[in-house]
């Protein structure tokens, strides 16, 4: 028999997890997480027999003048590729609407060759705001160590042994340590011109996550904390998705060693592939023509992700369903003259 449910926390993350393309995005952490930061969510799922057979965990964000909400789905849906697909979306919908959403934005992510989903015949139109960086690099972090050190460049390579060399420390954070990490974040973040969460998002990020499904890296040398990495990881996949650096000691390289610790982490998982998490948004060829002048927005960090030995990707992107067309209508246009994404 099949019924649509709303799963519990533990029975989605059982079934998420097992997906091929499982997502941190898609864990009932995640959901936690945005939860205490503006947004609220809920999930539905398909269940055959009793056993869940496709789900979706959607977050909403009010839009102003009480105009509703945007109903997001991001990584996901799972299992919507196989025959209880129509039920699913049907039952997506359902939910959006319960939560008065006058759209759904969804962010498929990457997608393997052929199993493209037919956006239009699913009632989706491509939309230009996006809600996660769209690009990004993929480093295959299979073999051993050799191995993956000799796939990055030689100079990512140096700086991660000259880090390795340098008398630096390297640890798993424990939680009274992440005010070190809030403290190097707010540097990074006035140094590199872009915008940091509040110290108490990396808490409860840390709280929901660590230890289990992310670790907090840190690195220090002589009693100076001089970097630290927030990776998280789900399936065969692990995404670095917060990084932090000091303004001292600089030349002793500790954000190389820091990331190399990380990769060393999911490799301990078992993860196969490490996701830098958001690059700029062109082709690898503008890429390379424009990292050495360029470091506004996403630029100034490609400089150094453009070095670990990754594949540029593309994910799909965003595209929208609209239930609403005048509210929707006003969003674009409140886009459009603010002049960035969602």
């Amino acid at each position: 028999m099949t019924d649509v449910i709303s799963p519990s926390a533990a029975e989605w993350d059982a079934f998420a997890a097992a997906q091929p393309g499982a997502h941190v995005l898609q864990s009932s952490a995640w959901l936690a997480l945005k939860s205490a930061f503006g947004w609220s969510g809920a999930r539905v799922a398909v269940a055959e027999s009793g056993a869940l057979v496709a789900g979706a965990q959607l977050l909403f964000k009010p839009l102003p003048l009480r105009l509703g909400t945007m109903a997001y789905l991001g990584m996901g849906p799972c299992g919507a590729k196989g025959p209880h697909g129509a039920a699913l979306w049907r039952a997506v919908d359902g939910l959006a609407k319960q939560h008065s959403a006058a759209f759904l934005k969804w962010e498929p992510g990457i997608v393997p060759a052929g199993q493209h989903p037919d956006y239009a015949a699913l009632g989706f139109r491509p939309s230009p705001q996006t809600i996660q960086p769209p690009r990004t690099i993929l480093i295959d972090i299979t073999g051993d160590d050799e191995a993956i050190l000799a796939r990055m460049n030689q100079g990512t390579r140096r700086k991660i042994r000259q880090s390795l060399k340098a008398g630096i420390r390297y640890w798993e954070a424990r939680r009274d340590e992440v005010a070190v990490f809030t403290s190097m974040m707010a540097t990074t973040g006035t140094r590199n011109a872009f915008g940091v969460h509040s110290p108490g998002y990396y808490g409860m990020a840390y709280d929901l996550f660590v230890p289990g499904s992310a670790a907090l890296i840190l690195a220090e040398h002589e009693g100076d904390p001089l970097a630290g990495v927030m990776v998280f990881a789900a399936g065969q996949t692990a995404w670095y998705l917060y990084g932090a650096s000091s303004s001292v000691k600089r030349n002793r390289m500790a954000a190389y060693g820091v990331q190399w610790a990380a990769i060393q982490w999911a490799k301990a998982r078992g993860c196969t592939s490490y996701d830098l998490w958001g690059i700029p948004d062109e082709d690898e060829a503008a890429l390379e023509a424009g990292f050495e002048t360029r470091s506004d927005g996403l630029w100034g960090v490609y400089g150094f992700k453009r070095g670990w030995g990754g594949s540029v990707v593309r994910s799909e992107g965003a595209f929208d369903k609209v239930y609403n067309g005048l509210v929707y209508k006003a969003y674009r246009m409140a886009v459009a003259r603010r002049g960035n994404g969602a």
